[in-house]
């Protein structure tokens, strides 16, 4: 489907804004009803474009969040100072309103319900979204697959969809959700950064072989990948998307 997605789907399509919902200080999840839009795989992106009074336009790629279906999508746009687009949709837009996008696109950072094998998922803040499209789609096809969520925030307040995380973990089967906290934290912990120890205890070991996908800014994306490898892991099995000064995607 991705590959079939990215040939045949690349034109601009009418969306309007149905929900607005602020998730965390700094994220808005962003809820689009799409004419035209037949669903993505987990982990796909898509283009969103604005056009102002005069013509001018601006476009950003955006993670999707939501689990595939027809006619609708959710993004997470975090708050980028001097953000165009980002500046707008977290900012001013109401429901009602109307942008555009194209996609889905990118086949390679994409996770499939029907593939066997325990998933491993790490996120950096935002770099939840496509993830999370991963682990509502395993929901939502009640997927046997094992799967297991590392995600480091700045504090227990920037947590993005906490708490449909939570209600994950307490499904039998559940994803298995570890956060990790860069600054603030709960009960006394002291704040810390993914390092070998987090992944020895919150991810699978690379004897279990999972698949796993790695989302972040480049920094963290960057560091994560080669914790993985360090402890193991097939660096053929390890997918990364990045976004910021050398990536592109929020």
């Amino acid at each position: 489907m991705a590959g079939a997605a990215v040939l045949g789907r690349l034109t601009w399509l009418e969306a309007t804004v149905s929900d607005l919902a602020e998730e965390t200080p700094t994220t808005r999840r962003v809820t689009l009803d799409v004419d035209g839009w037949d669903g993505h795989v987990p982990g796909q992106h898509v283009d969103v474009r604005l056009t102002a009074p005069d013509g001018y336009t601006s476009t950003r790629s955006y993670s999707i969040a939501s689990a595939p279906t027809p006619r609708r999508l959710e993004l997470a746009v975090a708050r980028v100072p001097g953000g165009e687009v980002s500046g707008y949709l977290a900012g001013p837009m109401a429901e009602g309103d109307q942008v555009e996008v194209r996609g889905p696109l990118g086949g390679w950072f994409v996770w499939r319900p029907e593939e066997p094998g325990p998933v491993q998922l790490i996120a950096g803040g935002v770099g939840l979204a496509p993830l999370m499209s991963m682990v509502r789609a395993r929901a939502q096809a009640d997927s046997p697959a094992p799967m297991r969520l590392l995600c480091s925030v700045r504090d227990p307040a920037s947590r993005l969809y906490a708490r449909e995380l939570a209600q994950q973990g307490r499904q039998p089967d559940g994803v298995d959700v570890t956060w990790v906290y860069t600054r603030g934290s709960e009960n006394g912990a002291l704040p810390r950064r993914i390092d070998p120890h987090v992944v020895q205890d919150a991810a699978f070991a690379a004897s279990e072989s999972p698949t796993c996908y790695v989302c972040g800014p480049t920094g963290f994306v960057e560091t994560a990948a080669a914790l993985l490898v360090d402890a193991g892991h097939d660096p053929g099995r390890i997918r990364a998307e990045r976004f910021g000064p050398t990536g592109g995607r929020s």
